[in-house]
């Protein structure tokens, strides 16, 4: 019996992969706690709650979560419907985190500082993995656990509006024309636009959902512009695959977006790096530095910074981490879920083996775990928990047995700089395509 049997796996984030954890340690008999920093369940979600997605209920509910809600007499909404952010919170993830198999777990308002092994900084070796890990919390509170799940995401870490990858000069400055990504334009944050000409930066779905909820308001309110950049020189991922997409909503989000820039509704600007932002009479002027060196600059009014996320590792600084240098996923996922090299359609199921990292116990999961990759899906989270936690509870044998069902978008790009600048969902496994995972440092073939 292991001393650190008895302390509860820590899960931080109680957005979908966090409480999806939470109910796989639940079935399996394991002590867990889950820190959320927010002050009720999905609080991230709830934030771009007014965004409905394209992927249907039945992609979007864990297993093991299901199997509890079932228990309790929950109405599961139909499979086939496309939930906004704010139904995902109050119809599934609300309705689990009160679950009493999981209410008493949760706290709260708890933000995780950082985290390390009792006594022993990176540094030491001895006694290491028999040593608890230590999670200190904003407001100094410490938390032991047996092993911590980083379920935390990466809502909070937006990408720069700069090319590369550094802040655009004056962006600080500039903070109060700059929009985070997924404005609600039609409702909340409706005044802040109307009359006024706003740049779309990026090309992913979050960049999408807001140019067309732009083009509807600039439709019924007179003096409202709007224009959209991206570095490429082609929107063709950003319009996506169509009549070949498994998601139909997702192929009819990039249909009614090229509408809308084909009818000039939605000025589109190609090759498009932002060099520089400079406040001048309450509009904001955005220089434009091309490949040749040459530079220009457009005058707008509101600036939407759609470009991607990144993870934050700095609450794990004194833990070992093994990370991709060019995606901050673990290096042995990094390969399967590169978008330099994965345009067109092929991460492959990975679970325990691909997220683990020298520190043995701790895993980044859901979004955090992809890096900078714009390829998650929340199915790739619940598969992932299912996998480490059944590592956790010492089933090897399901925690090497992953399988996806994930929706192709029939997509597939041979040029990788289509991929970047944005949070675009490039394609994963084929649907209804059910691969065991190779044994730990087996390679994975990939076709493209």
């Amino acid at each position: 019996m292991n001393a650190l049997d008895d302390l509860p796996t820590v899960v931080i984030g109680a957005g979908p992969t966090g409480l999806a954890a939470a109910a796989h340690l639940h079935e399996r008999g394991l002590p867990f706690t889950v820190l959320e920093a927010g002050d009720t369940p999905g609080a991230a979600v709830r934030q771009w709650g007014h965004v409905r997605v394209f992927s249907p209920w039945r992609y979007n509910i864990d297993p093991a979560a299901r199997r509890l809600l079932d228990e309790a007499g929950w109405v599961a909404p139909d499979p086939e419907a496309l939930p906004t952010g704010a139904e995902l919170v109050d119809d599934y993830l609300r309705p689990l985190a009160q679950l009493p198999q999981l209410k008493p777990h949760l706290r709260y308002g708890a933000r995780v500082k950082a985290i390390s092994r009792l006594g022993l900084d990176r540094l030491r070796t001895a006694g290491r993995d028999t040593a608890p890990f230590l999670v200190r919390l904003a407001d100094g509170d410490e938390v032991y656990a047996r092993a911590v799940i980083d379920a935390s995401g990466t809502w909070r870490t937006p990408n720069v509006l700069g090319a590369s990858g550094l802040p655009a000069r004056g962006e600080a400055d500039a903070a109060a024309y700059l929009e985070h990504a997924l404005p609600d334009v039609l409702g909340a944050d409706r005044g802040r636009f109307v009359g006024r000409h706003t740049l779309v930066v990026g090309a992913g779905h979050s960049a999408a959902n807001t140019l067309l909820s732009l083009a509807e308001l600039a439709a019924v309110e007179p003096g409202t512009e709007v224009t959209w950049a991206i570095r490429t020189a082609s929107p063709t991922r950003t319009y996506g695959g169509g009549d070949a997409d498994a998601l139909p909503a997702r192929g009819a989000l990039g249909a009614r977006l090229r509408a809308h820039v084909d009818a000039g509704r939605v000025r589109l600007l190609t090759g498009f790096s932002v060099h520089a932002l400079t406040p001048a009479g309450g509009r904001v002027g955005v220089v434009v530095r091309h490949a040749d060196g040459n530079a220009e600059s457009i005058t707008v009014d509101r600036v939407v910074a759609a470009t991607g996320f990144r993870p934050d590792h700095t609450i794990a600084a004194e833990l070992r981490l093994d990370l991709d240098p060019v995606l901050g996923a673990t290096r042995a996922l990094a390969p399967l879920i590169d978008p330099n090299e994965h345009s067109c359609g092929t991460v492959p199921p990975h679970g325990v083996d691909e997220l683990a990292h020298p520190e043995k116990g701790y895993y980044a999961v859901g979004a955090k775990s992809y890096g900078r990759a714009p390829t998650f899906l929340m199915a790739t989270g619940y598969e992932q928990v299912r996998s480490v936690v059944a590592a956790l509870a010492g089933d090897w044998t399901a925690a090497r047995a992953v399988q996806l069902d994930l929706p192709e978008t029939g997509v597939c790009s041979s040029n990788p700089a289509d991929s970047a600048g944005g949070d675009t969902c490039c394609g994963p496994a084929p649907a209804l395509r059910l691969l065991p995972l190779p044994p730990a440092g087996a390679g994975h073939a990939r076709t493209c």
